[in-house]
């Protein structure tokens, strides 16, 4: 009996859609690992590329109906259509249900690649302040070699904050959806303590070489005011050398 086929045919589809739907739409995911949240990615691509699949045979279906209903009594139209209606309607939704979590979570998967992304920079970033930092522990050199280290050190500090705002931003949209949340703290907690450990001690660097700038300043002012003194004082002797003038006849700094 062809009605008893089309009906069959129908009820076969309409399992298949109930199955998916169950598999990929009401079981409740979690994601607490990058593993499981890209494994969920392509399990939602391949599910989404076979419902596509499936068109062929909705179509066939239809077109099998739609030729029954042609030829069959006006008595057997009504309920094969209604069951056909109710099939394409489940089908068109299971599709744009299954095509809308797959480019969710492909949002979510770049989300977390790009929260990867900006926290490799910074923390590149961090690595060259630690360097930088032991480089100028113990300068040497006058006032001159000491500003240089100085300016190098507070030139690296000027680091735009937009990496840290963005590291931040993703991480919420990431950790309200309940996404890689523990992962995510985790390195969020990592990341924050270090970056205000190396602020700190590049604060007090900073203010450790502009002491010792004004020390060294001090010191060639000293020595320049020393130098001045010793060449007048040279000056006055070659002079009283070159007049033979007796050592008792000088003034007392001379003598």
């Amino acid at each position: 009996d062809k009605t008893v086929s089309l009906r069959k045919d129908l009820s076969e589809m309409h399992e298949w859609i109930t199955q998916a739907e169950e598999e990929y739409l009401e079981r409740d995911f979690e994601y607490k690992t990058p593993d499981e949240l890209q494994k969920a990615v392509e399990e939602l691509k391949r599910a989404k590329e076979e419902a596509l699949q499936k068109e062929v045979k909705v179509k066939l279906i239809t077109d099998s109906v739609n030729n029954f209903i042609a030829k069959a009594p006006p008595a057997a139209h009504e309920a094969l259509k209604k069951e056909l209606d109710v099939l394409i309607t489940s089908y068109q939704q299971l599709c744009s249900r299954l095509n809308g979590k797959w480019k969710t979570l492909e949002e979510v998967w770049a989300c977390w690649r790009e929260l990867l992304s900006y926290l490799d920079a910074e923390n590149k970033w961090l690595n060259e302040i630690e360097l930088k930092l032991k480089a100028t522990e113990n300068v040497q050199g006058g006032a001159e070699e000491i500003s240089e280290s100085l300016d190098s050190l507070e030139c690296l500090m000027r680091h735009p904050e937009d990496n840290r705002n963005q590291i931040r931003e993703l991480a919420q949209t990431l950790t309200d959806g309940g996404i890689l949340d523990e992962l995510i703290n985790e390195k969020l907690e990592k990341f924050n303590t270090r970056w205000e450990e190396l602020q700190q001690e590049a604060v007090r660097r900073q203010k450790s070489l502009e002491q010792s700038i004004q020390s060294a300043q001090e010191t060639d002012k000293t020595l320049r005011l020393i130098q001045e003194s010793l060449a007048v004082i040279d000056k006055q002797l070659t002079a009283y050398t070159a007049d033979r003038v007796d050592a008792a006849q000088v003034p007392q700094e001379a003598q």
